[in-house]
């Protein structure tokens, strides 16, 4: 180690330095100010290049030398340092601790640095005079999504739960929440709750275990410490729900006493107990009943009961078969289902993808696609507002027109004229052009234009419709009639009611076609949402099943 003077223009950073959060503007000038007053009061620390270069790399001091560059100094002194194995690390890390409290997130970042070259947990819990428990924790925190950590470097940082929350997580999970919660141009803020909320998991201690490490590794749970719990107790845990109560059913199997039932609990966390039995809440004798369960918590709890007697028929000896069993324990609540909740719910996963899929790609003859679509509206997700009023739910009002499509045997079975009354009862029930919240929008004027709605419409050449026109609307529907306007608009009113007593008038703003602006922009809006979704293979229309785009095109052309 030695003091020289050099060019702070010639020194380089070091692309290692620890301290990566960048300064405040005040504090850069501040110390410009002092610099330009009194100088560097302590001398930057450089070390020779280790890569064969002929220059200096800084090891601590680069805002010093970045500001005496800018005061325009020639010359600094530097202390010269032989380069360490860790390419000086540690070192930095000590003094940069001692000149000024490290950004949480560069703290972290330091302990990871410092890992990866070479130092043990050990070696820098002993350096930083820190638990080697506290080292492992900051190691977590450093792993946490670096995007993130971008953020919280910044100073908009979680509390200490939501950290937690936030580092339990994979980073998988992680990027996934960050995109949904990443700070906007407006709102530069980060709602640190919403993002732990989304990344929170149910865990299950191995304080509350009942089971060994054999049911543990049978049913694949890997404990993962909680370095944020104290030091002085177990808070090793698992996210698996499913294996720890897997795992703890299994114990309770194991281990049932004689006189014992494994029970389930209500929705409240409360014991449910065989029909008639009572709860003993004092001291139970021999003759008493255990039941197990399981509490919210996952942990083995038990209650004694005991059943009552049964009741001696009158004028008959009560046989040993016939009196109380002291083996009664009742009605033996139901095992564990083969397939758990969180099971039921993947397959409902995989059958949803096989269903979209196979309506995909799957060849589907007109007649069963029409049926399919009919059943679609009676699923129990689909609640129409209909024109004739009220709501109605697919799995009742209207799965009575896709009922019709089955046959005694429970199988889709029915005539071209029985699809086509059900397909027509759908629509009637489902399409509404009411201005209400039935209203089915333009989709309802397209349909009701293609199968000639326009000549079902009533006569509008009545009091009540044409008093709802203005004057010059009124004068324009007595074209192409012998009624010419009169003076007064009630006067030529009362004359076109009278002339479409025996016609027949609909008003031109009442025909179906919808306006041409509006179903264009419905299109292009219609057309954003498609692109949104994922592409078809190219070349291959999915509605077209295993044919290809061009014969699909083809065959439309034909039928045309």
């Amino acid at each position: 180690m030695h003091l020289m003077k050099v060019d702070p223009r010639a020194l380089k950073d070091n692309p290692d330095r620890l301290r990566q959060t960048k300064s405040t503007p005040q504090a850069d000038a501040l110390l410009l100010a002092t610099i330009k007053a009194v100088g560097i009061v302590q001398p930057p620390v450089i070390s020779p290049e280790t890569d064969g270069g002929n220059g200096f790399v800084i090891n601590a001091g680069h805002r010093r030398v970045k500001q005496a560059v800018a005061a325009g100094l020639e010359e600094i002194d530097v202390i010269v340092v032989d380069a360490a194995s860790d390419n000086g690390a540690m070192r930095s890390m000590v003094e940069s601790i001692a000149v000024e409290p490290l950004n949480p997130v560069d703290q972290w970042r330091a302990i990871e640095r410092l890992v990866a070259l070479g130092w043990t947990e050990e070696a820098i819990g002993v350096a930083l005079a820190l638990p080697v428990r506290q080292i492992r924790k900051l190691r977590l925190l450093a792993n946490v999504l670096p995007a993130m950590l971008d953020h919280m470097a910044k100073g908009d940082m979680p509390n200490e739960q939501q950290l937690r929350t936030i580092a339990a997580a994979s980073l998988d999970e992680q990027q996934q929440v960050w995109k949904a919660h990443k700070p906007k141009k407006g709102d530069p803020q980060v709602s640190w709750w919403s993002v732990a909320q989304a990344l929170q998991k149910k865990r299950m201690y191995a304080r509350d275990a009942s089971f060994g490490d054999d049911l543990a590794q049978a049913y694949g749970i890997s404990w993962v410490e909680d370095l944020f719990a104290p030091a002085d107790e177990d808070s090793r845990y698992t996210s698996d729900v499913e294996a720890f109560l897997g795992a703890q059913h299994e114990w309770m199997a194991n281990n049932l006493p004689k006189k014992g039932v494994i029970a389930e609990v209500t929705t409240y966390g409360e014991v449910k107990l065989p029909p008639k039995a009572e709860r003993v809440h004092g001291k139970p004798t021999k003759s008493d009943c255990i039941a197990m369960y399981l509490d919210r918590e996952g942990k083995v709890q038990s209650v004694h009961y005991r059943m009552p007697e049964a009741k001696k028929l009158k004028g008959k000896a009560t046989s040993g078969s016939e009196s109380t069993s002291d083996n009664d324990i009742g009605a033996i609540s139901k095992s564990r289902p083969d397939v758990t909740r969180k099971g039921i719910e993947m397959i409902g996963d995989y059958r949803t993808d096989a269903l979209h899929e196979a309506l995909g790609r799957a060849p589907i003859e007109d007649e069963t696609l029409m049926a399919l679509l009919i059943l679609a509206f009676a699923g129990q997700n689909v609640s129409v507002t209909a024109g004739a009023g009220g709501v109605h739910y697919g799995h009742n009002r209207l799965a009575k027109h896709a009922a019709a499509l089955f046959d005694a045997d429970g199988k889709l079975a029915f005539d071209t004229e029985t699809l086509r009354v059900a397909a027509r009862s759908m629509l009637i029930d489902v399409l509404s052009c009411r201005e209400n919240a039935t209203n089915s929008g333009i989709v309802a004027r397209v349909a009701g234009d293609a199968i000639g709605a326009n000549t079902f419409l009533p006569n509008m050449g009545t009091d009540d419709f044409l008093s709802c026109l203005s004057r010059p609307a009124l004068e324009a529907s007595c074209k192409d009639t012998p009624v010419l306007p009169r003076q007064r608009v009630k006067d030529t009113r009362a004359t076109l009611v009278e002339h479409f007593r025996q016609g027949h008038f609909v008003h031109s703003s009442a025909l179906f076609a919808p306006d041409a602006v509006k179903l264009s922009e419905w299109l292009s809006s219609s057309e954003v949402a498609a692109n949104d979704d994922e592409e078809p293979e190219e070349g291959v229309d999915p509605l077209a099943g295993d044919l290809s785009r061009d014969e699909a095109g083809e065959i439309l052309d034909a039928a045309e």
